[in-house]
Parts: structure tokens; C-alpha cells; sequence
């Protein structure tokens, strides 16, 4: 499979540039501003190469803060355009949802692939590990082939959702086992909202990462399913220990942002992982 046309997922220096030559100065300040009220005791903003900060729980288990990642070209959280419109289902009132696969207005065909059910954990790292409740968790991701719905699919606009996290930090969310693409290990974006009132504009989010498949799950997957046959070589090329984003964490971080995969009988598969936020 060829390469996405826009240059994906290159750091904040990248992402900066593209970004200023789309946004008035006065919009980045705004956003500076809002970003420095609404994220409160969090650093929301996209950081690299970061100090491993490991907390505690009160049972003894280690959690580890997520380093900050760039959310890439293709997010759609109002922070950029697709063909020319603004791009931002943060606003669409079918966004909250835990069955990533349909469109958006359940429109055609759902994505196709492997199902893939998982928890995401969201704990205060600063607070003894404690669960964070009421957070909202913006997550999208790639198809089977890597194609991104609105950006690479402008009529579609499936694999993208927000949840909220329950009593215990929880949320779970249906998606599909995401294909791979030139140039990037597969992986899910996220971002994290201090509530679901103010996940509407990207400007509120308290932590932006990205989160890795099992290797092996990707193989299995890949060399199985017809669906993800463009992405075999791409994954062949595009190993983690190479890849923009994640090799620059410690083993510790990599490992909290992998996900904890198992195979069921019927071929899905089930998954969780912790998120770990950092107090300023």
C-alpha cells in the first residue's frame, strides 16, 4: 500500500508547521488560552521523548503516565480541514457511542475486520493510580486497508467515538483490529476530556497519545483475513522499534500504551490497557 498523501504522525515540529499555515495567529493564542483554563491540574499539550513517571496503587501495581503524542493530520476534532470543511465529529451528537464500526448516521456498510472489544482504564497517576471518572475518551483509527474515514474516505465516517469513563475509570468500546499503513507501526489515537461537555473542541483536551497493537496479533490478523491484505507489506516495513512515534518511549511506557490482547473461541478478540494521566 502506498503512503498517505499528507505526511503522518512526524512530531509536533511537523505538525506546527502544517498547522500555522492553516490557522491565523490570533487562533493559536486563543487556543493557547483556552487550553490553559480548561485543562486545570493536566498538561494537555503534545510533548516528546518524555520523563518515565510511574505511580503507585494502594494493591502495589505500578501505573505509568502516557507520553503526550502528536494526534496527526487525521483526527477530526476541529483542529483541522478535510477537503476543504472543517473537520469535527466532537460536535456530531452520534459520537458518543460504543460500537465504533458504523458510520456515524449508520449509513452503509460498517468498517470491515476483525472485531476487537477492549477497556480503557483512565487513573490519575499523581493520585495513587486512582480511577478518573467522568472523563470523556475521544479515540479513532484506521481501517483494515489503513484508510482514515473522512480524510482518505470522505464518505465515511466510521471508527471514530467518544466514551465516558464510569465510577471505576472505565469505558469499553467495539471496534475493529486496526490495519497498518507505510510509515507507522499500528496504532490507535485518543484523546482525553475533563468531561463529556467539553468534548467538543480538541482546544479542552487534558492528554492526546496513541496507543500500540500486540505484534503478534497484527500478524496473525494481517496474514488471515482478507480484509487487511494491503496492510501485510506495509507491516512487513514498519516495525515498532522504528516507528516515529513510539520509539522514543521507555520500555516502561511502551508496554502502558500497548494493549493487553486475548482471541476468543469465535476469532474476535478482547483487550485492555491503562491510560495514566500526570498532574501539572
Amino acid at each position: 500500500m502506498a503512503a498517505h498523501d499528507d505526511d503522518h504522525d512526524l512530531g509536533l515540529p511537523h505538525d506546527l508547521g502544517r498547522l500555522l499555515s492553516r490557522r491565523t495567529a490570533l487562533t493559536l493564542l486563543g487556543a493557547a488560552a483556552t487550553a490553559g483554563l480548561a485543562g486545570c491540574d493536566y498538561l494537555p499539550f503534545v510533548g516528546r521523548a518524555e520523563a518515565e513517571i510511574v505511580g503507585k496503587g494502594a494493591d502495589g501495581v505500578e501505573c505509568v503516565a502516557h507520553p503526550r503524542e502528536t494526534a496527526g493530520p487525521f483526527p477530526a476534532d476541529g483542529s483541522n480541514r478535510a477537503h476543504g470543511t472543517l473537520a469535527n465529529v466532537l460536535t456530531d451528537s452520534g459520537i458518543v457511542r460504543a460500537d465504533m464500526r458504523p458510520n456515524l448516521d449508520n449509513s452503509g456498510a460498517p468498517a470491515a475486520g476483525v472485531e476487537l472489544k477492549f477497556t480503557l482504564n483512565l487513573v490519575d497517576v499523581s493520585r495513587s493510580c486512582a480511577p478518573l471518572k467522568d472523563h470523556a475518551i475521544y479515540l479513532w483509527h484506521c481501517d483494515a486497508a489503513g484508510k482514515y474515514s473522512i480524510y482518505d474516505l470522505p464518505n465515511a465516517t466510521y471508527l471514530r467515538a467518544v466514551g465516558v469513563t464510569d465510577a471505576k475509570g472505565q469505558m469499553t468500546l467495539t471496534t475493529i483490529v486496526p490495519g497498518c499503513y507505510m510509515g507507522r507501526y499500528p496504532h490507535f489515537h485518543f484523546e482525553v476530556y475533563p468531561s463529556l461537555a467539553k468534548a467538543t473542541d480538541y482546544r479542552n483536551r487534558l492528554l492526546t497519545s496513541q496507543l500500540a497493537i500486540p505484534g503478534d496479533v497484527c500478524t496473525a490478523v494481517y496474514n488471515s483475513v482478507p480484509a487487511y491484505k494491503a496492510s501485510i507489506a506495509a507491516f512487513a516495513k514498519s516495525p515498532l522499534e522504528r516507528d516515529g512515534i513510539f520509539r522514543d518511549n521507555t520500555p516502561k511506557q511502551l508496554a502502558a500504551q500497548t494493549l493487553a490482547m486475548t482471541k476468543a473461541p469465535d476469532g474476535s478478540y478482547g483487550g485492555t490497557v491503562t491510560i495514566g494521566l500526570q498532574a501539572a
